[in-house]
């Protein structure tokens, strides 16, 4: 764990200047992977809530709460159980908080710039089979990961005036029709209405109506997240 806290450069991952305090992040992280008791697992957690991965008295989330994410979750899944309620009550603050406007984004190399909320739920699904197995805390933090959705596009066929994607949804997309946001090759489109079509029983597999949409706007690989997330400011 402590190779990949000190694989990343923490001052070069952006975030408000009078808020994001970058050493407060790999020294948090580095005490958190190591505590062995509740004392030590507070001090860690405190150094992050206070300026590192968020700014728990503002409720402000910092684009390292994202960067950080995966190494909470192995510090949740590896470390001792008071590192791991810190490490898991850490992420679900950083999905409740709000990011100050120009740090609301993290891109990834997969071309897309999600919402900080939306990134940090897509690496808490990643692991999903070790949190269902802590039982209460674990389906805690998936539920609330689970309002933050993100959908892969595979194919898309034209049905009347609209378009059905067929793809893979992780998270769970309320009934109802909704605002998405397209993530393709490094730009973002807004689609204005889509709905739930089918959601396989068991599976990931689903298919979305994308209103008013032609297939060859909705590219294979190209992700959609919810609008409202990409409009979360602080």
């Amino acid at each position: 764990m402590l190779n990949g806290i000190d694989a990343v450069d923490w001052h070069s991952v952006p975030g408000h200047p009078d808020w994001y305090e970058p050493a407060r992040v790999a020294d948090g992280l580095r005490a958190l992977s190591g505590a062995t008791n509740l004392p030590q697992a507070a001090d860690a957690g405190s150094l992050l809530a206070g300026g590192g991965t968020v700014h728990g008295h503002s409720g402000a989330v910092f684009p390292a709460a994202a960067v950080a994410a995966p190494l909470l979750l192995d510090i949740a899944q590896h470390g001792h159980p008071a590192a791991r309620d810190t490490a898991l009550g850490l992420l679900d603050e950083a999905l409740s908080c709000y990011p100050h406007a120009g740090y609301t984004r993290l891109a990834a190399p997969d071309g897309t710039a999600a919402a900080l909320c939306c990134a940090i739920a897509h690496h808490v699904r990643g692991r999903t089979e070790f949190l269902v197995g802590l039982g209460g805390i674990g389906k805690s933090l998936l539920a609330d990961a689970s309002a933050h959705w993100r959908f892969e596009i595979f194919e898309c066929i034209a049905d009347g005036g609209d378009a059905a994607a067929f793809g893979i949804l992780g998270g769970a997309l309320p009934d109802g029709v909704h605002a998405a946001e397209m993530h393709h090759a490094g730009t973002i489109t807004v689609l204005n209405e889509i709905s739930v079509e089918y959601s396989g029983a068991g599976s990931r597999e689903s298919c979305l109506r994308v209103f008013a949409r032609h297939p060859g706007e909705l590219p294979p690989h190209a992700v959609l997240f919810p609008a409202g997330c990409g409009n979360r400011l602080h």
